[in-house]
Order: structure tokens, then sequence, then C-alpha cells
């Protein structure tokens, strides 16, 4: 944590246990000049005076050194009082900050709507949040792991500190709130009960859920998840795909990198385009020309895709386009149209 206050904390625990170690070296020292102890008996007397015990001296001592252990009291009662205090407002101080760190970032999710909620950020859930941050759209992190969240708190990203299953930190996630709720828990039955609390907690979220077996696919999808996805099963998929058609899967891979030689597609909704209180099709928008985007799909309201549409094809409300280009080519579609390309 690279809080100034914690900065200055451990400085002064530092200067504490500097002046505890010299208060010891001096009793130590001082009573074997003085008295001619041993270095185990003068370490012994140290020790019980420093921490006031209230042994019995090891041997009589003379005027001069019960002087040195008057001094070596009150000395020793200054200091160690300085390191209690020091040490006492350090773990305090670091309770405060760490609990108004927690305020800060709950207030923050708190003023969140249309969000996503990803549940677990192992692999699957960092791949998520990485990609949506490439998209510029909020998403909240519920991680059980305090770890992980202290690792990458400093990244920006919000995080809810529990266990997804708990209704209460789902609701901290702001799960009524949300557009969208990934569950990328590793344990498939952990993700069930995340896609049930879920459901029931928003009924028009849209539900993704990974799984790790096959078997599980029907339950997640009965549970109210909209899409269930199998990673090793893709993994799978893609490396056949690099034998079999090498260079057809690397273009695709392509398609959702954001670079300045590299293409990128978006999904639209026809509200952006154009005013659907009259209806137009891709002919009369004319995308290719204004902006250099091609249109390659349509999905209609009831959610219908048609793969590379024709140019007659009627753009009704409710409905969106699919458009490739590049990604300057994206950003003019995007000033032209006014449209936050998400």
């Amino acid at each position: 944590m690279n809080n100034p206050f914690i900065k200055l904390y451990k400085s002064k625990i530092s200067t504490a246990l500097f002046l505890l170690v010299l208060l010891l070296f001096t009793g130590v020292v001082g009573f074997k000049i003085i008295s001619d102890f041993s270095w185990t008996d003068a370490l012994y007397m140290t020790v019980i005076t420093i921490t006031t015990v209230g042994f019995g001296e090891v041997h009589p001592l003379d005027p001069e050194a019960k002087l040195f252990t008057i001094f070596l009291i009150l000395t020793s009662v200054i200091i160690v009082g300085y390191a209690l205090k020091v040490i006492t407002e350090y773990i305090i101080s670091k309770n405060v900050i760490s609990e108004l760190k927690h305020k800060k970032m709950q207030k923050k999710i708190d003023a969140l709507s249309n969000h996503i909620v990803i549940c677990g950020f192992g692999r699957n859930g960092q791949q998520a949040a990485k990609k949506l941050r490439t998209h510029n759209r909020p998403f909240v992190v519920v991680e059980s792991n305090k770890e992980t969240i202290d690792k990458y708190q400093n990244e920006d990203i919000l995080f809810v500190y529990g266990n997804a299953n708990d209704d209460e930190v789902l609701t901290a996630a702001g799960i009524e709130r949300a557009e969208c709720l990934i569950s990328a828990l590793p344990s498939d039955t952990d993700n069930v009960f995340v896609v049930l609390s879920a459901r029931q907690m928003n009924k028009t979220a849209r539900i993704i859920s990974r799984a790790s077996n096959e078997s599980s696919y029907s339950k997640l999808k009965f549970a109210g998840a909209n899409n269930v996805i199998l990673p090793d099963k893709i993994g799978g998929d893609h490396m056949a795909s690099l034998v079999v058609v090498p260079d057809l899967l690397e273009f695709i891979d392509n398609l959702s990198i954001v670079g300045n030689n590299t293409i990128n597609i978006e999904e639209i909704a026809v509200q952006k385009l154009y005013d659907t209180s009259s209806i137009k099709t891709i002919q009369d928008l004319d995308l290719r020309k204004k902006t250099g985007c091609n249109v390659i799909g349509y999905k209609d309201e009831l959610g219908n895709y048609t793969i590379n549409p024709e140019a007659n094809k009627k753009l009704v409300p409710n409905s969106k386009v699919i458009v490739l280009g590049r990604p300057e080519q994206i950003q003019k579609l995007n000033s032209i149209y006014n449209i936050d390309i998400k």
C-alpha cells in the first residue's frame, strides 16, 4: 500500500525499534562495566529492568549500579511507551485507511448502472475484465481471495470482497442495476448457485457463465444463464482450427484486436444510426461510402441473425447491425453518428 501515512508510521516503527535495541545494548554494557556482571547476568538484569517484571537482582547493587538502574527504568518507560504508541497507531490507522478505501470503492459501485458484474478473478475473469476495459465498459469484480484483491487493487478495478454465492455480496456489486453478469468461478456448482441467485435478483440481466463439464451446460441454462461457455472445448476447437484453416482463424482472431493496422468489428443498434420512425435500408444508410465500414451482419428485433444481409434489408426498430472496419473507420462511424461504441 503506497499510502504516505503508512510510510510515515513505518518510519516511526523503525525509529522505535532502533531505540529499543539501543536501550538493550546500553543496559547490557552498563551492567557489565559498572557491576562487572557476566554477559548473561547483564542481559538478564537489563531485560527484567526494562520490562519491570519485578524479579530479584542477580547480585546486590552498589550505589553506582542503583543509579544506573534508575536511569535505565526511566528511559525504558519512555522508549517502550513510545514504541507501543507507534505500533498501536499504525494498526489502527491501517484499519481506518482500509475501511475508508472500502467505503470509497463502494460509493463508486453504488453510482454504477448498466454495468457488468464479474464473479471470480481467475484466468477467465481477468481476460473478461481486460476485454471490457478495452471497450471502456464499467464493471465490478466479486472476489473471495483477499490476496488477489490486494494484488490488483492499484489498477483502478472495483472489487467487492466476498463469496459470490452470498446475495448480500451480489447486492453490494449492484446486481439489481447490472446489465450483465459473468460467472467465471472455477467450480460449476458455484456457478450454478451464482446464476440462480443473480437471475432471482435481476430478471432482465444477461447472464454468462463458465462451465468446466459439458454435463453442467443444461443445469446452468435451466438456472437462468443466457450463455454458457466451455473454455476447454473452445480451446480445443481453436487449436484444431489452427491446423485445418490456420490463415482463416488468424484473420478471425484479428477481428477482435484493436490496433492501428488491424480490423475491428462492432455491433450497433439501428436507433443510433437514424430516426427509426421512418424505416430505412442498409443501402439508404450507405455506411461504406460515408465511413468505410461494411455491414456484415444483421440482428432483427427477435434476435435472429442474418449474415451478409442484402442492401435492401430494412433496418427495423430494436434491431442491430454488425459492421466491419479498421479502427479509424469505426472511429469515423462513431464521430458521424455520435455513437458511444461499446
